[in-house]
């Protein structure tokens, strides 16, 4: 009993489970009723737990938030193909089936949204996009290495442009981004960047 406290460290044993129930709180109120119904107060009583354990988690709004998106927007990882068009398709692929879950559209707003805020920590943002991006980075670098993608290419810039056709699609345009939308964005790209067409 001793040991198993000392691997868990002190206090109490942190429940999954409530993390889980808060985070599909979010996702659910953000969905049915849009950011304007997300209180602290509103998360707590549809995760049927005390606000206490909420703030414990996440300290402030735009914790919860970017908690919440994460959890259905996360990081990925393809395998190395050998092809930069297959690997490219398949994170946008995998972007545009998290995208398509029903209130993601919403709750991705009010998390670009509550990085303007005053008082927002931008590192916070930046830090969830940048472990959001990680894999397109990545995949570019890859690219890279293997010849498959021009050396002189700003990888920052390229990842960026992948990143953001699909959420301006979501969030300016108001569509739900589509496999059409993806393979332009893979050809577009590709040709921009690849080595060979």
């Amino acid at each position: 009993m001793v040991e198993e406290r000392m691997r868990r460290g002190p206090g109490r044993p942190r429940q999954e489970h409530v993390t889980a129930s808060v985070l599909d709180a979010v996702v659910e109120l953000v969905a049915e009723h849009g950011m304007g119904a997300l209180t602290m107060d509103a998360v707590a009583a549809r995760a049927g737990v005390g606000k206490p354990a909420i703030y414990r988690r996440w300290p402030t709004k735009q914790d919860l938030l970017i908690a919440a998106a994460e959890s259905r927007i996360g990081p990925l990882a393809v395998p190395d193909t050998g092809d930069f068009r297959t690997e490219l398709r398949a994170v946008l692929t995998a972007r545009m089936n998290a995208y398509r879950q029903p209130g993601v559209n919403r709750l991705l707003a009010g998390v670009i949204g509550s990085a303007a805020e005053a008082g927002a920590e931008p590192g916070a943002y930046q830090a969830y996009t940048a472990r959001v991006m990680g894999e397109t980075r990545h995949l570019l670098e890859r690219g890279a290495a293997r010849g498959d993608v021009r050396p002189d290419v700003d990888l920052g810039a390229a990842a960026t442009l992948v990143a953001a056709a699909l959420v301006f699609r979501m969030v300016a345009e108001q569509q739900l981004p589509d496999e059409q939308l993806v393979e332009s964005v893979v050809e577009l790209i590709a040709r921009a960047v690849a080595t060979a067409p």
